[in-house]
């Protein structure tokens, strides 16, 4: 009996269950439409742990879920994204479970270029917001790389022009990681090689670039859309190692040369960027070493004809010498007369000096006068100070054993008294007789010994061959006697 044939009494109408409604309904739609293609704008797009892919097809009045298988899913060469006008080819279906139509979507493309480039500018605004193309995060590229590495096709032209055109500049080690460069793997190849490049080990089996060149040939918009993936601009942005981008020819814009520390309008360019001259290198060392050599002998020529200048200006040594040599001279004739007159000075002074014997005598008298006196006055003096401690202790109570004490103590005080006295007396006779010495040291019978003598004329001491011209009579005193004349 068919579904839809209608049944005359609504009391005679067959009964179905859910199941068989649902079942004739996904029958005849995917008889119907077994195979479409629809044009329509991405909406929401989810894709759960499961790697299905899941989105709404849309456009002004209507909505369309579609489904991406998984594998389908990883073998697109760009997945949509919401907002992309695209064309989905695949075929319609129904999911009993929630009574909705959908399409399998085997195959989804952009809709042209224009939807291409609407993504590609919506991409570009994201990571421009965020920060990635900024010249703040641009590194430095190195003045020459010992190695360096490129992400290019292996067997493409683009690497044999890296190659030749680094030969005829500087060689250089060079480290080529293969990728492919267009399609559905280029985008996960390229940004697995950028990090790939930077998690090397600087020195190690394989040692790190130092310059990073990702490269690849023209193209149109499709073949290049592998450099617009966000995949490979963050993977450019992380590098550490400083990048150029060489993509297409020099029209050709991708999002990794907003990203990369320098882009380069060719592969060629990027060789040429990486890497100096070695001759342009050698003709500026000859150039800054013969400037070094002129600057050198000019520095010595004026440091030269400076010092010959100076030297002129200075006095010869001979002149500098004459003065003091003639001062010399001058004090060398001096010194005899001067030390004979210094010396006959101090015997003059030492004549008339306050130490003769009469002085030293009284002195000594006087030193012994007043050691007696002190001497006389001591032994009374220690038994008025022996009464008066006798008195002041007989006039104390004291306890026996204060009592010892305390004539311990006073004996101590006695013998001290007595020691300092003996002492006293003993250093004034010290005195005394060093006083004693000295007189007769100095005293002018102890001179007469030496074999000097004392001229005397009229009673005094005549001390000039004038004063003997002029006496009639003079005595002379030698050590064992006087002889007058």
């Amino acid at each position: 009996m068919d579904l839809f044939e209608h049944a005359t009494p609504a009391s005679n109408a067959p009964e179905f269950t859910v199941s068989e409604i649902s079942g004739a309904v996904k029958t005849m739609i995917e008889g119907e439409f077994g195979h479409v293609r629809i044009r329509g704008e991405v909406g929401r797009v989810s894709r759960p742990r499961s790697g299905h892919m899941y989105l709404d097809l849309k456009d002004d009045r209507s909505v369309i879920s579609g489904i991406i298988w998984k594998g389908r899913a990883d073998a697109l060469p760009q997945l949509p994204e919401e907002g992309m006008e695209v064309v989905a080819t695949g075929k319609l279906t129904t999911f009993p479970g929630q009574s909705k139509y959908q399409i399998i979507i085997e195959d989804i493309a952009p809709a042209g270029a224009g939807a291409l480039m609407a993504m590609l500018e919506k991409r570009k605004a994201l990571l421009q917001a965020e920060g990635l193309f900024e010249a703040t995060h641009k590194q430095p590229l190195p003045f020459l790389p010992d190695i360096i590495g490129v992400v290019t096709s292996p067997s493409g032209a683009v690497i044999r022009d890296i190659l030749h055109r680094l030969r005829d500049r500087f060689p250089r080690k060079v480290l080529v990681w293969p990728v492919a460069v267009q399609g559905a793997k280029c985008a996960a190849e390229v940004a697995a090689a950028i990090r790939g490049f930077n998690a090397l080990t600087p020195g190690g089996a394989l040692p790190r670039p130092d310059l990073l060149i990702v490269a690849r040939g023209g193209g149109s918009l499709e073949d290049l859309w592998g450099f617009n993936e966000e995949i490979v601009a963050r993977a450019a942005f992380d590098s550490n190692i400083p990048l150029i981008s060489a993509v297409g020819h020099e029209t050709d814009t991708t999002l990794i040369d907003f990203v990369s520390d320098r882009r380069a309008p060719t592969p060629t360019a990027a060789a040429e960027m990486a890497v100096p001259v070695r001759m342009d290198l050698f003709a500026a060392l000859d150039n800054q070493g013969a400037r070094i050599s002129r600057a050198v002998t000019q520095g010595l020529g004026l440091r030269q004809q400076r010092v010959r200048d100076l030297a002129r200006a200075l006095p010869q040594s001979d002149a500098l010498l004459q003065g003091p040599r003639q001062r010399l001279d001058y004090l060398g004739e001096r010194l005899p007369a001067a030390l004979n007159a210094a010396a006959a000075k101090k015997r003059v002074q030492l004549a008339n000096a306050a130490l003769r014997p009469a002085v030293l005598q009284r002195g000594i008298a006087e030193q012994r006068r007043r050691l007696d006196t002190l001497g006389a006055r001591l032994d009374p003096a220690l038994q008025r100070r022996v009464a008066d401690a006798g008195a002041k202790l007989a006039g104390q109570r004291l306890i026996p054993p204060d009592l010892t004490r305390k004539r311990e103590r006073l004996d101590d005080w006695l013998q001290r008294l007595s020691d300092r006295a003996a002492r006293q007396q003993d250093q004034r006779r010290a005195r005394l007789a060093q006083l004693d010495r000295v007189r007769e040291t100095l005293g002018y019978k102890e001179t007469l010994k030496r074999g000097y003598a004392v001229v005397r004329a009229v009673g005094a001491v005549v001390t000039t061959a004038q004063g003997v011209k002029d006496a009639a009579q003079v005595e002379i005193e030698f050590a064992d006697g006087r002889v007058t004349v």
